[in-house]
This record gives C-alpha cells, sequence and structure tokens, in this order.
C-alpha cells in the first residue's frame, strides 16, 4: 500500500473511530501528564498499537505518547517494575510471578488478545505431534510464559520429562531439553540446528514459515482453546490515583479489539513497518498471522478458532487454571512461592474487572467478542485437548 492509500486508510478508519465514541467521553483531561506505554515487537501488543494508531486513547480525552518498543521481556519487566510505564502488555504467568514472588501490586485489567502463538519446526524434521518432542531441544521466550506452560502441558501429556541442561548434554528418548531464546533469534536457531523447534508469539511463525519454509507443528489455540495469552497490566497505587484514566485506557483497547476483529486485514497494514511501523515486520508477514488457518492444519477444526484473537474479559476459570498449570511447570529459580498459593484467592487478588466489565457492556457487551453462554456470560469453561 503506498503512502497515499496508507493516509486515506488511516482517515477512513479515524473517521469510523468518531462514530463509536463512548457515553462519557470527553476532551482530555484538565492537568492530565501523558500516558506511558511500553510494547515488544509482537503481535500481543496489536490492541495497545491500534489504539493509538487509530486514535482511540485520543477519543476518550488521554494524552498517550508512542508507545516505547522494548526489545525482551526482561527490559519491559523493569521499565514496568521502575515505573517507566503506565500500561503494558505482559505474558499472564509473569504477574503472577510479580504479585506473589516479587510481591509487586501489579493488577491484570484484561486480556489484551487470545491465541496467537505456534509451535514451529523444521519442515523436513519428522517432528509432527509431542510424542515427537522426546530427546529433542525446544526454545521458549521466557520461564514464566503461556508458550512454557503450553508446551510442558503438552509433553507431559505423552510421558516426556521436561529438563533444562547444556546444549551438549546427553538426552534421554523421554527428555525435552528446554531453552530461553530471544523471539527474533528463534527462526535463524531452527534454520541453523541449534534448536529443534520453538514455540513463541506472532509473527516469528510466519516469519519462519515464508521465509525458511518452516512448518507450524500446532498452533497454541488449537491446544487450549480460546485462551489467553497477553493481558493488560498496570500498577495498583496508579489506578487508585487515576481510575477515570483506566476507565478511558480501558475503553480504548476494548474498542481497538473490537476493531482488529473485525478488520484484520486492515489491523496487519497499520501495524506493520509498511504501514504505521509498529512492528518492524513486513506486511506480507502479519497478513499470515491474521489470516485464520486453514481448518486441514488443524487438530480441532470444529473450534473454529483464529489464529489470533481478541476478546478482552479476563475469564477466571483461565486464571485459576494457569495457576494450578503453574505449579507443575519446570523453570529455573526458586517457585515456592507457588506452592501455597490457593488459585481462587489469587485470582481476585491478581485481577481487578471492574474497568473492562464497564468498557464491554458500553460497547454492547461481551457477546460482541465471543459466543458466550447467555445465562453465565462471564463465565466458561475452559477446553484443553492434547490429543
Amino acid at each position: 500500500m503506498d503512502t497515499w492509500s496508507r493516509r486515506k486508510f488511516l482517515k477512513t478508519a479515524a473517521a469510523a473511530c468518531s462514530s463509536l465514541i463512548l457515553p462519557g467521553t470527553t476532551p482530555a483531561l484538565a492537568g492530565q501528564s501523558a500516558l506511558k506505554i511500553g510494547y515488544l515487537p509482537i503481535t500481543d501488543a496489536t490492541p495497545l498499537l491500534v489504539a493509538h494508531g487509530l486514535g482511540y486513547f485520543a477519543l476518550e480525552g488521554l494524552k498517550v505518547e508512542r508507545p516505547v518498543m522494548v526489545r525482551s521481556w526482561k527490559i519491559l519487566i523493569e521499565s514496568f517494575l521502575a515505573g517507566k510505564f503506565n500500561f503494558t502488555h505482559m505474558l499472564f504467568p509473569i504477574p503472577v510471578w510479580m504479585r506473589f514472588k516479587q510481591n509487586f501490586p501489579v493488577k491484570v485489567l484484561a486480556w489484551n488478545h487470545t491465541n496467537g502463538s505456534a509451535i514451529t519446526v523444521k519442515q523436513d524434521s519428522g517432528i509432527y505431534k509431542f510424542a515427537d518432542l522426546g530427546g529433542k531441544h525446544v526454545a521458549v521466550p521466557s520461564w514464566y510464559s503461556m508458550h512454557n506452560l503450553i508446551l510442558q502441558l503438552g509433553i507431559r501429556t505423552q510421558g516426556l520429562v521436561p529438563v533444562i541442561k547444556p546444549r551438549s548434554a546427553k538426552l534421554g528418548a523421554n527428555e525435552v531439553n528446554l531453552f530461553i531464546f530471544s523471539p527474533p533469534d528463534m527462526p535463524t536457531a531452527l534454520l541453523s540446528k541449534k534448536i529443534d523447534a520453538f514455540i513463541v508469539a506472532e509473527p516469528f511463525n510466519a516469519l519462519a514459515q515464508i521465509k525458511f519454509n518452516a512448518r507450524i507443528m500446532r498452533f497454541s489455540g488449537d491446544i487450549w482453546k480460546n485462551h489467553p495469552c497477553c493481558v493488560i497490566v498496570a500498577n495498583q497505587p496508579f489506578i487508585k490515583q487515576n481510575p477515570v484514566m483506566v476507565q478511558k485506557a480501558i475503553n480504548a483497547i476494548v474498542r481497538a479489539q473490537a476493531w482488529c476483529q473485525n478488520n484484520p486485514k486492515e489491523t496487519a497494514h497499520l501495524i506493520s513497518r509498511d504501514g504505521e511501523g509498529y512492528l518492524p515486520v513486513p506486511e506480507q508477514v502479519l497478513a499470515r498471522v491474521f489470516k485464520n488457518p486453514d481448518k486441514t492444519q488443524l487438530i480441532h477444526p470444529q473450534w473454529d478458532v483464529t489464529r489470533i484473537g481478541f476478546q478482552p474479559f479476563p475469564f477466571p476459570s483461565a486464571t485459576r487454571f494457569i495457576i494450578e498449570q503453574m505449579k507443575q511447570t519446570k523453570v529455573e529459580g526458586n517457585t515456592n512461592f507457588l506452592a501455597s498459593l490457593d488459585a481462587g484467592v489469587a485470582t481476585k487478588k491478581l485481577v481487578d474487572n471492574s474497568f473492562v466489565r464497564k468498557a464491554i457492556d458500553e460497547m454492547g457487551g461481551i457477546h460482541k467478542f465471543c459466543d458466550c453462554n447467555i445465562e453465565t456470560p462471564f463465565s466458561r469453561e475452559e477446553i484443553v485437548e492434547i490429543n
């Protein structure tokens, strides 16, 4: 899309946005300092980027600086802990670790997206299912990640054992050796045979497919139906001091999710380097991410899941499931804090869904985002099938 077309697209999109202003929106809040948002260059950050790119934050009367891209989870976590960012996206296990091991008053305010990850292997690897990962080396982006959790959930069902050993170590046929790799390094590591597989957020699976002819072994949403991955977090004292500002920010993010859900091609363009440049990735790669997988690629085609999806409500059942799975997931470091953690109590302490419920209601209800139970729309049953 050329520059003129892109400008026309953004102008048209902004005009459409103006008709979607929620009740209670106001001009910029008097004396308000600009909100600061941090993100990693992955599609997990999409709603934050779209809310900024389409001016949804501004329509809520918020001053928001252009989101700041950082290159690693370590930097993003440290920046958030230091107060450099008011809002950011985090892999769901990270705020669990922050809150209950580091005693940092983080709050999960909403889901940022669903699904959005995959296990990727070389085309000629012979790896087609979890059972084939025995004796293999697999990269994950962080110990406290949904990727590590979902991977280990899968391999345990096959009687395999996750281990953390040097690359040179001899592996048993039932062992799966785990490494931390930076997501941008995963495709080339796979190509050079430093690893046998990786599980990570998009766009690195799509990038490996297009650039290196890699193969998707399994989409994460085809393992755990419409699972959360990254969530929107903020510091609890900041929330208490700025409840109006927080509500407006969540309004904008929820509206962005609805737009992404209805405009996948435009979303791919907007956040790409060919659009507004939030992600240093060409539109061609992102178009693959925002296109639903062919049903022949899925173990559960009847689930009708998207490669990446957008649903903002933080279902308590999913949070409880994550905490219980974290207790069984192997990581480096001390995890004693998880042993006595009651999943139900922890969910109530960690998650504040009051802002997102209000935003969802003003958008017309949660049915705008998912095929939810009519009688109990804010609860669901978690569906996990490895096969």
